[in-house]
């Protein structure tokens, strides 16, 4: 039965790690809040998780967790950099474990832990990078630059397009720093008026302006000792951006309407779609700012730009989906991914996921073709690709040649496998031969060379007799083809 507490969500501090534990004197400790990141490594629905007992959670998986987050809350301080491995990641992680106070109403103590991936034994990014998705060469040099800035002091600006993702970065900047355990704090600059956004980026005291009842702390004091995040800072007030610099340089915040400073240690990353060179240009942003901000950059490319990317992207969406709405979605047809690359996605990210979303709950098949897609893409930009059957003639299919994300992934087909045509596929000895090879003897990797589905290849590869011991020697049938 769940005993826990109805803590909601404003009891609860602003950061969000992967996991709020209540641990009380009585009775096991359990999940409060559970982030989608972790409930995929636990492979259940985030809302089958709230409330359980942490050990029946962990069933499995981490056992040790328990006993430091017991640990954590009795001692009352953080635990940093524990190491450890979920049977769902490819690579080992860092587990940050920190006490947070509760309201007295509530009895037992709130411990927060927060994963991030351990850079030490990552030799490359994987296609699944702190909630960012893809192997094109442009978003690995996005996962390199990540894992190269993360764990300085430096000030960030992150550009791109609209739906590209920038505060995944923010976050993943600021999970892989030495900030980790702290908080993160994020602030839209554009979706407050001008007249609050002084008061909410630095706080105000009471009675500094009609209908200021009490003081109030800003978004630099809530993330001191953490990462602040200014999402557009390219639409910041010029008055604004003065006082911004200020606060960067003497490191110290004076509250609207008061006159005494208060020190802050806050790491500040910036994110926006605006040529901030271009902005200066014209009197629009403060050079000096710019300067003291743009210290590292990282540029999100658009979808249309890495469009190899897109299989595994829906891949990773229609696995949510699934979940979220109970379908059993298995996969799209070539033709499906076809379309979908060569759609422009001007939404990018964000547009690729909300038309996967509505495709998944208006779709009550197994199979997803290009029929389900293409009201939806003329609607956007007038496609006519002639007979929706088969591909738009200058559409490519792409078959990505890569490991996929997670031996979670591969542990639950057939979505795991690459988008698959429904015509039978024949294929010979030594394309399979080859395809084995350059994936270093990964039967599963090979598959998705191949384009086919593991099934499909493990089909092949009993009618020609093949095992691994002769898929590891060269036949003449190999040689012939060559």
């Amino acid at each position: 039965m769940n005993d826990a507490p109805p803590i909601i969500e404003s009891d609860l501090p602003a950061a969000t790690p992967d996991l709020v534990v209540l641990v009380r004197p009585e009775g096991r400790p359990r999940l409060v809040r559970v982030s989608e990141r972790l409930a995929e490594l636990l492979d259940r629905p985030v809302e089958s998780l709230k409330g359980m007992e942490l050990d029946r959670a962990l069933a499995g998986t981490v056992p040790s967790l328990v006993e430091l987050v017991t640990e954590a809350a009795s001692r009352e301080r953080p635990l940093t950099g524990i190491r450890m491995r979920f049977p769902g990641a490819r690579a080992d992680l860092l587990a940050d474990l920190f006490p947070a106070g509760l309201a007295e109403d509530y009895s037992g103590q709130l411990v927060h832990v927060r994963f991030r991936p351990d850079r030490a034994d990552r030799s490359e990014p994987s296609p699944a990078f702190a909630g960012l998705i893809g192997e094109s060469a442009a978003i690995r040099e996005v996962f390199r630059k990540i894992a190269l800035y993360a764990p300085t002091e430096a000030s960030v600006v992150i550009t791109g397009e609209t739906g590209t993702g920038k505060e995944l970065v923010a976050r993943a900047l600021h999970e892989g720093s030495g900030r980790a355990a702290g908080p993160y704090v994020a602030v839209n600059c554009s979706a407050i008026s001008e007249e609050l956004l002084e008061s909410e980026l630095f706080g105000h005291e009471k009675g500094a302006f009609t209908g200021a009842l009490r003081t109030h702390k800003g978004r630099f004091e809530r993330a001191d000792g953490g990462t602040l995040f200014l999402d557009e800072i390219g639409d910041m007030p010029l008055h604004t951006q003065t006082r911004l610099l200020r606060v960067l340089e003497e490191k110290r915040v004076e509250r609207v309407g008061g006159e005494q400073e208060y020190p802050v240690d806050v790491r500040v990353v910036c994110a926006t779609n605006v040529a901030l060179e271009q902005a200066v240009g014209q009197n629009r942003f403060r050079a000096d700012l710019y300067h003291r901000l743009s210290v590292l950059r990282i540029h999100l490319p658009p979808l249309r730009q890495r469009s190899e990317d897109i299989p595994l992207l829906a891949e990773h969406f229609l696995r949510q989906f699934n979940s979220k709405y109970g379908r059993r979605i298995e996969r799209l047809t070539n033709e499906a991914v076809a379309l979908l690359q060569s759609y422009l996605w001007p939404g990018n990210v964000r547009e690729l996921r909300n038309v996967l979303e509505r495709v998944c709950i208006e779709t009550g098949g197994e199979v997803i073709g290009a029929r389900a897609f293409a009201e939806w893409i003329r609607e956007r930009q007038n496609f006519s690709p002639g007979e929706w059957g088969e591909a738009p003639r200058e559409a490519r299919v792409v078959t990505p040649p890569y490991p996929l994300a997670s031996e979670r992934l591969l542990l639950s087909p057939p979505l795991s496998a690459p988008v698959e045509s429904s015509r039978p596929v024949e294929l010979s000895e030594g394309a399979i031969r080859r395809a084995y090879r350059a994936e270093g003897g990964n039967l599963s990797a090979a598959a998705r060379r191949l384009g086919v589905h593991r099934a499909t290849l493990y089909r092949h590869l009993e009618r020609l007799g093949l095992g691994r011991e002769e898929l590891d020697g060269l036949d003449e049938a190999e040689r012939s083809e060559d």
